[in-house]
C-alpha cells in the first residue's frame, strides 16, 4: 500500500528560524496557514507571552504581518496528539540544547498513540520529524531516540519494536541542515520576527522515501528544501558547521573590541582579506576532524571546500549572524553571561570530542582555545556594559 500524501506541517516552536520557515511556507503569510501551524514547546515561557498578546508579528520583504496567534498556534506535541490533530511533518527549530526533551515528547506521543490506536496505526500517525537547529548532533539524537524506545519497551509502554517497526520509527528522524536566516527584535509579547530571504534546507538521514516526500511537500508550499541523495548527515553538518563557526564565532571575536565595546556586524564586515589566515586555520582543523570521522573523503580537495564555503558565506553578506544578534539582545537586557550560546556549544563540544578520540590534539586544542577566547571576550563585553550603565545612572 502506498503511503498517504503529506499535507500539513508543524513548526516547533515559535522562534526566529521557525517564523522564517512559516513566512516562506505560507508565501509571505498570505497562503497555506491552515496547513502550516506552529507547535509550542512544552514548558516554554514564550507560550504565556504569546497567549497574553494574542498576535504573532512577522516581518518580511518590507511588510509587517500581525497574525492572530490562536489561528496558527497549536499546543505542545503531546497535547496535539490528544486533541486529534498532528502534522504530517514537524520542523523542529529549537535551540540545540532543547532537542533531547523534544525527542522525549516524540516518544511519549508514540506511546499515547499506541495506547489509543495500536502500534501500526500509531507509527503511521507519527509525524516525520526534521531537526533543523544548527549544530553537530544527528548521530547523538538518533542514539537517544533508540535508547528512549528501548526503555519504553522495557517498561511495557511499547511492544517489541525490533522488527520492521523500529526501522520505520527511526526512518522518520531526518536532519534538515539549513542556511535559512531570521532574527527576533524585542522580547516576550513585543517580539517581532524578521525573516531573511528564502534559503536552502538540505534534508539528509532517515528513510530516503520520507526525505523525498517531505521535500516535495515543503517545496509545493513555497519553501526551498532539497533531499540529499548520497551525503550522510555528518557531512552536511560539517559543511554547515564551517559556515557557522566563521560567521558566529569569529564574528564574535571581531565584534567585541579590546575595551569590550560591542558592534553588530554584518557577514560582509566579518570576512575580509586580512582574515584569510585565521579562516584557513579554522577550516584546516575542522577538515582534519571531518576526515577522521568520515564526513570528508581521504582524497577530498581542501582548497575547493574552503573556497566553496567562502563563496556561500559571502552570498549572505547583508545578514547579521544569529549569535551576534543574540549578544546584542542579551547585552541590552543586561542578561548576557560569559558562556557560549547553545548553538556554538553544540558545534565546539562535538568537534573537541571527535578530535580527542581521533588523536588530533592540535585540532582539539585549537577549538578549546577558541572557546576560551570567545568567553573571555564576552566577559570583557559584560564588564564594559556594566561600567557604562553605572556611569549613565550616576
Amino acid at each position: 500500500m502506498l503511503p498517504s500524501p503529506l499535507q500539513t506541517v508543524g513548526i516547533l516552536p515559535v522562534g526566529a528560524l521557525g517564523a522564517a520557515f512559516f513566512y516562506h511556507l505560507t508565501r509571505g503569510c498570505t497562503e497555506n496557514q491552515a496547513r502550516v501551524q506552529f507547535v509550542q514547546r512544552r514548558g516554554s515561557a514564550n507560550n504565556a507571552a504569546l497567549a497574553e498578546r494574542g498576535t504573532l508579528t512577522i516581518a518580511g520583504d518590507g511588510k509587517v504581518h500581525a497574525i492572530q496567534a490562536s489561528s496558527i498556534c497549536r499546543p505542545d506535541l503531546v497535547t496535539c496528539g490528544k486533541s486529534g490533530w498532528l502534522p504530517d511533518v514537524l520542523l523542529v527549530c529549537t535551540q540545540p540544547d532543547q532537542l533531547l526533551p523534544v525527542v522525549g515528547d516524540y516518544v511519549r506521543l508514540l506511546e499515547q498513540l499506541h495506547h489509543t490506536y495500536g502500534i501500526e496505526s500509531a507509527i503511521a500517525r507519527l509525524p516525520i520529524m526534521i531537526l533543523s537547529s544548527n549544530g553537530i548532533y544527528h548521530e547523538r539524537v538518533r542514539r537517544f531516540l533508540v535508547e528512549l524506545l528501548e526503555e519504553s519497551m522495557l517498561y511495557g509502554r511499547l511492544p517489541d519494536l525490533w522488527n520492521d517497526w523500529m526501522g520505520l520509527i527511526v526512518g522518520k528522524l531526518i536532519r534538515g541542515v539549513t542556511v535559512q536566516t531570521g532574527y527576533r527584535e524585542g522580547t516576550g509579547a513585543d517580539a517581532i520576527f524578521c525573516t531573511g530571504a528564502s534559503a536552502r534546507t538540505t534534508l539528509t538521514g532517515g528513510d530516503p522515501g520520507n526525505r523525498r516526500r517531505c521535500s516535495e511537500l515543503l517545496q509545493s508550499l513555497g519553501g526551498w528544501f532539497e533531499a540529499a541523495n548520497v551525503d550522510p548527515p555528518v557531512r552536511v553538518e560539517f559543511d554547515k558547521a564551517l559556515v557557522n563557526l566563521w560567521s558566529n564565532l569569529l564574528g564574535q571575536l571581531k565584534a567585541i573590541n579590546a575595551n569590550g565595546e560591542f558592534r553588530l556586524l554584518r557577514i560582509r564586515e566579518i570576512f575580509s582579506d586580512s582574515d584569510g589566515a585565521e579562516l584557513r586555520e579554522l577550516s584546516g582543523h575542522l577538515f582534519a576532524i571531518g576526515q577522521a570521522v568520515g564526513a570528508y573523503r581521504p582524497d577530498e580537495d581542501f582548497d575547493q571546500l574552503h573556497e566553496n564555503t567562502l563563496r556561500l558565506s559571502r552570498s549572505s553578506g547583508e545578514h547579521f549572524p544569529s549569535s551576534l544578534k543574540w549578544i546584542e539582545s542579551e547585552l541590552n537586557a543586561g542578561s548576557l553571561s560569559p558562556q557560549l550560546t547553545p548553538t556554538e556549544k553544540w558545534l565546539l563540544d562535538p568537534l573537541v570530542h571527535y578530535a580527542r578520540t581521533a588523536g588530533l590534539d592540535a585540532a582539539a586544542n585549537y577549538f578549546s582555545s577558541l572557546r576560551q577566547r570567545i568567553e573571555q571576550k564576552l566577559a570583557v563585553a559584560i564588564s564594559y556594559r556594566n561600567q557604562t550603565r553605572t556611569q549613565i545612572e550616576v
